[in-house]
């Protein structure tokens, strides 16, 4: 009779005379008789063929098997739900994309826990698909390990190199006469050129560098770019690592501590991060108990040198991150900053880690005496139109527009604030206001690229743009996002009316509607909530659950 480890879970499923049909089952498949006494190592692969970050996976997987069999493993994959954000930009279908993030890790426990594997590897590479992730790692507290599908490499056009997110400025280009549409077509053909997450330090790139700063990939893993056999070599290797993390009885809440968060928040403030960490890691966190806010966010920035300046808050590419060193270099130059002593999916030290890297090119992530500035990159701001915080990515902002105070052009959705920008309607020197976007009014929260790639492109960048919407990684100029609470729960965004003085002041933190509070408090006794925008299916009960942007846009009861 088979004499599987009772250490194993996988035990419950295939040990005893009354667990003879789940071994008929297995042996159906093709796994031996004397294979299941070994671990079971569920592989959560979020394949997709219509998502260029993501239809390279199957061969990662592959690999990972490989690493699976070699160190005493059986590997059984399973799949999940993958979207890709480029599809729903400026359409209902970005509704759905955060969103999406709870029904993966929903979906990855249902499967795990039905059928009891002994440990996980988890496979994605982009938006709300790492994050979920790490989710359902820090859920489930079975021994795991993340790899991240890579960085695509970045496009050329006429001798320079760029990322997808340059498109939508270029399109704003097109309708300025600045570019011909058959410069905007060749640009289009050359700027994907490979498998991987979008080649800039959008909230995909920002998320896998969390992934290996929180000690859940191996070192290197975040940058190794998708088609480079460096990743395959990383996916084989995490595959044969599972089954030692499973034997040694590592479970993900003996790294994941709330300073091995604050360790990931500094890393990714070093290198100019995307401001949906602000939505991701409490979110994580909040699996754990741990509760991570937007203060916390701000004391980290503010005392975090900023070290590497990536697209689109400067002209480095992911390559150019990776050919220096990657997220171990990052670490390095941080030294003391980061709690060196938290443990790692690899058995070795953050610090041991940092220690044995070697940074290659010290202008692509620069030591810490020659930061670009001594701040990182998000900055929280607080006033009487976001009582409970805003977020804006500082280090993507000119000098000239840190500072700004202008008229209200106000806007109930992403798509009346686009038209107005593209028909000339937006003057220099405005506060465009996009409200009824956040997780709620969205519903979903959705990401105002869009409308921030049309100012770039229109030459509009003396205008700000806040919103209780979010913004991509890839978003640069003085918006804020994340205001708080959002329209759609009462927030004073709600209460805003065209041609109201806002006033940002980011080096104070500070955002206000300039109108004296007996006239706030005259619109708030008369504002009435909104009706459903989508009113069926999951995001009529999304809505119900979800809480604010502060809090990570988790649902509770």
């Amino acid at each position: 009779m088979l004499t599987k480890d009772h250490r194993y879970r996988s035990y419950e499923v295939v040990e005893g005379m009354d667990r003879g049909g789940p071994r008929a089952h297995l042996k159906n498949i093709g796994i031996l008789p004397g294979e299941m006494h070994k671990p079971f190592i569920g592989i959560v692969n979020t394949y997709n063929e219509m998502h260029p970050g993501h239809f390279h996976l199957n061969e990662l997987v592959k690999h990972i098997r490989d690493g699976v069999y070699a160190a005493g493993g059986i590997p059984f994959e399973f799949g999940t739900i993958a979207i890709c954000d480029g599809f729903s930009q400026a359409n209902q279908g970005m509704c759905y994309v955060l969103p999406s993030r709870e029904v993966i890790v929903d979906s990855i426990e249902v499967m795990v826990e039905a059928q009891r594997y002994d440990g996980l590897v988890l496979v994605g590479g982009c938006d709300k698909i790492v994050p979920a992730l790490l989710m359902a790692a820090a859920r489930l507290d079975l021994p795991a390990i993340v790899v991240t599908g890579g960085p695509m490499l970045p496009g050329r056009y006429r001798d320079r190199e760029y990322a997808t997110y340059e498109l939508k400025e270029a399109a704003g280009m097109v309708q300025r006469g600045l570019l011909s549409e058959k410069e905007f077509e060749e640009m289009e053909n050359c700027l994907s050129p490979t498998a991987g997450s979008c080649a800039m330090m959008g909230t995909a790139n920002s998320m896998s560098i969390v992934a290996e700063a929180l000690g859940m990939t191996l070192p290197g893993c975040a940058t190794a770019h998708a088609v480079e056999g460096k990743k395959r070599r990383l996916a084989k290797a995490s595959g044969y690592r599972i089954v030692e993390l499973v034997n040694s009885g590592f479970k993900p809440s003996s790294i994941l501590t709330r300073e091995t968060f604050f360790n990931a928040i500094r890393v990714a403030m070093a290198v100019g991060g995307s401001t949906n960490c602000l939505l991701h890691i409490p979110a994580i966190a909040h699996e754990l108990g741990i509760k991570i806010s937007p203060d916390d966010f701000e004391s980290i920035s503010s005392s975090t040198p900023y070290l590497a300046k990536i697209k689109p808050s400067g002209q480095h590419t992911l390559k150019d991150l990776e050919d220096a060193g990657g997220v171990p270099v990052v670490m390095k130059e941080l030294g003391d900053l980061l709690d060196n002593s938290r443990p790692t999916v690899s058995g070795m030290t953050i610090g041991e880690i940092a220690a044995a890297a070697e940074n290659k090119d010290p202008e692509v992530i620069r030591p810490v005496a020659r930061a670009y500035s001594s701040q990182g990159s998000l900055a929280i701001l607080k006033g009487n139109l976001a009582p409970h915080g805003a977020v804006v990515k500082q280090t993507a902002v000119k000098p000239l527009m840190l500072r700004h105070q202008g008229p209200a052009r106000v806007f109930n959705s992403e798509e009346e604030a686009v038209a107005a920008i593209a028909s000339g309607k937006i003057n220099h020197g405005d506060v465009i206001v996009i409200r009824y976007e956040g997780p709620k009014g969205g519903p979903g929260m959705r990401e105002m690229l869009t409308a921030t790639s049309y100012l770039v492109g229109m030459g509009l960048e003396d205008v700000a743009l806040v919103t209780d919407g979010r913004f991509s990684g890839a978003t640069r100029g003085p918006v804020v996002g994340h205001i708080s609470p959002e329209a759609a729960s009462s927030g004073p965004i709600g209460l805003v009316q065209e041609g109201d003085q806002i006033l940002i002041d980011i080096p104070e933190r500070r955002i206000e509607l300039l109108v004296p509070e007996t006239e706030i408090n005259r619109r708030r006794a008369s504002w009435q909530p909104p009706e459903l925008k989508i009113n069926k299916g999951y995001l009529k009960r999304y809505v119900h659950l979800v809480t604010s942007a502060d809090e990570g846009a988790i649902l509770k009861e």
